[in-house]
């Protein structure tokens, strides 16, 4: 396929599944992503050089284009002069990802991540095997004193309309970002909490008059528990849930997930997805776009390069998916790839990665350009065995 149609087919994939944007903003959209997605790289002059190269134009003029994209509508030159709209493209992200997703069930991650003094990125992430694709994000400036709270209730807020509600959907966090708060949301949207806590609390099994401090219920590695019951002994934190303990073999702490799940409907090994958005963030930085490098000191105009990047990760994981596991192979293209791989029972490449490989083999094969088509989870991992008798019973007595 030549150079001109496979930028146009893309183009006109951004601008269709992005409706809020402009047709220029769309186009600008799409070549950021394109670019980005082709060299591996956000930077903006390495970006403008390949598709300058590529398309015949002036490098200067792409990467003025590309500059101007990130920029506020009062800094931009002219008369008609707008700014991306950053929530509404990310609503039509999130809305693209349901599309393309199949089967009912979705885990998403809430976590930080910041770049030297200058940011700090808030982000929740569908993870996608072994990889955390960023559907919601605020940028802020390092340093910047406050709390979060507002910034993830409306990032939770903005996503939730467009979930199917016969979903389910778990929402985890690690330790740091624990608060009564963000749990009550959560469910409050019919979604399901998987945040873990300090092993410092303490929690009163149900039926049991004792609180238990939680290192006691898992003693030792190898060992776990969940039930109903109260957590939290203060009157002012105190939360009815179901708690999830584990204490894996290797691992230096042991797991305590607060869930409003029953625990005949939850498993606390679903905890181990929140590391994908851990692998997004990685590559975000160096395991692929090299957001590390980048130059930039305005949280807002770095927030929409982050728009660019979620799309490049999107397309190249989805076309990853397709030639990892085999599906969409009525391409006449992607056969021919997908039986050359020695599949290994453990993922030896990225997904990013591998789509990327994907892209570039089809763009010199000067083949069909591969769009985003479906997404295709593995399913969460198995539970553990209920071994309730580790907890051993004791005689009621008074708190």
């Amino acid at each position: 396929m030549s150079r001109s149609n496979s930028l146009l087919q893309w183009t006109e994939c951004v601008s269709r599944n992005l409706p809020e944007l402009s047709a220029s903003q769309a186009r600008v959209l799409a070549w950021w992503s394109f670019g980005i997605a082709m060299v591996g790289s956000c930077g903006r002059y390495t970006v403008a050089t390949f598709l300058g190269l590529l398309c015949e134009q002036k490098v200067s003029t792409v990467e003025q284009r590309l500059y101007e994209w990130c920029l506020d509508a009062k800094d931009k030159a002219g008369k008609h002069r707008q700014e991306v709209n950053l929530s509404g493209c990310q609503l039509a992200l999130m809305r693209w990802i349901v599309r393309l997703w199949t089967g009912t069930q979705m885990a998403l991650a809430l976590d930080a991540t910041s770049l030297g003094d200058r940011f700090v990125v808030l982000a929740v992430s569908v993870v996608y095997r072994g990889c955390g694709i960023p559907v919601a994000w605020v940028v802020l400036p390092a340093g910047q004193k406050g709390t979060w709270r507002k910034e993830w209730l409306r990032m939770l807020r903005l996503l939730r309309p467009v979930v199917p509600p016969e979903w389910t959907v778990i929402v985890l966090a690690d330790r740091g970002l624990y608060a009564p708060w963000l749990y009550r949301r959560i469910v409050r949207l019919h979604w399901h909490p998987f945040l873990r806590i300090n092993n410092g609390a303490k929690f009163r099994p149900a039926g049991y008059a004792r609180w238990y401090w939680l290192k006691d219920l898992v003693s030792a590695p190898n060992r776990q528990w969940q039930g109903r019951g109260t957590c939290f002994k203060s009157p002012l934190c105190r939360l009815e849930c179901t708690l999830l303990a584990w204490w894996a073999e290797g691992n230096q702490d042991p797991w305590f997930i607060l869930t409003d799940l029953a625990p005949t409907d939850s498993a606390v090994t679903w905890y181990g997805l929140r590391s994908w958005c851990e692998q997004g963030f990685k590559c975000n930085k160096r395991g692929g776009w090299q957001w590390h490098l980048t130059q930039m000191h305005h949280p807002e105009r770095a927030a929409r390069l982050w728009l660019a990047m979620a799309v490049a990760t999107l397309w190249t994981v989805s076309v990853g998916t397709d030639l990892e596991c085999g599906t969409n192979l009525d391409d006449p293209d992607l056969p021919a790839l997908h039986d050359l791989l020695d599949h290994q029972p453990k993922r030896r490449i990225r997904l990013l990665r591998l789509g990327r490989i994907c892209l570039l083999v089809m763009a010199i094969a000067h083949r069909r350009l591969h769009l985003p088509r479906q997404l295709s989870p593995e399913p969460w991992p198995a539970s553990l065995s209920h071994t309730q008798a580790l907890l051993t019973p004791l005689a009621e007595t008074t708190p």
